[in-house]
């Protein structure tokens, strides 16, 4: 913008500082969250004996499971950044202690599919289930529309990331 047209509307460097401030709080606002998350998953990785790499599994498998997308063990290690091998191990020993199961995809059977299983929802629920709780009492006195505006931001954060995440692999 010019400076003759920034005279012409005095408070757009006003609104633009204000905006970027507002952006700027909102990602250190999300590194924080992140940092967080990153603390209670070592807390619960920790205590079930679950190696950073399983805790990730999980996250995953939970979350494309939310998104009515369940993963692949191949998906999966994609995701996780993991060789064939490495993946079949994981998943074994996933198997092995109850956190998850395999089963058959019901629109392709020829594909299988990992999900939760329920001694693995069981251990998640004891853990997080007071976390949601807190999460709760914290957001009882914000009004919906504050928490819908929230869920939209959190929507672009995570869009955003999702095309840097793809831009950043096909370049390197």
């Amino acid at each position: 913008m010019s400076a003759h047209e920034q005279s012409e509307r005095p408070d757009a460097t006003d609104a633009d500082g204000a905006r970027r401030d507002l952006e700027s709080t909102i990602a250190a606002d999300m590194r924080a969250m992140t940092a967080e998350s990153d603390q209670l998953g070592r807390v619960f990785g920790a205590r079930h004996h679950l190696s950073a790499n399983d805790f990730r599994a999980l996250l995953h498998i939970m979350v494309a499971d939310v998104d009515g997308r369940p993963v692949s063990p191949g998906e999966l290690g994609s995701l996780l950044g993991l060789s064939s091998a490495a993946m079949t191990y994981l998943v074994e020993r996933m198997i092995a202690s109850g956190h998850i199961r395999r089963e058959p995809d019901t629109r392709d059977r020829r594909r299988v599919i990992l999900r939760y299983d329920e001694p693995g929802m069981d251990v998640a629920r004891q853990f997080f289930g007071p976390l949601g709780q807190h999460v709760h009492e914290s957001l009882s006195a914000l009004p919906d529309t504050d928490l819908a505006a929230a869920h939209r931001v959190f929507g672009a954060l995570t869009d955003a990331m999702q095309t840097y995440h793809q831009e950043i692999k096909s370049t390197g």
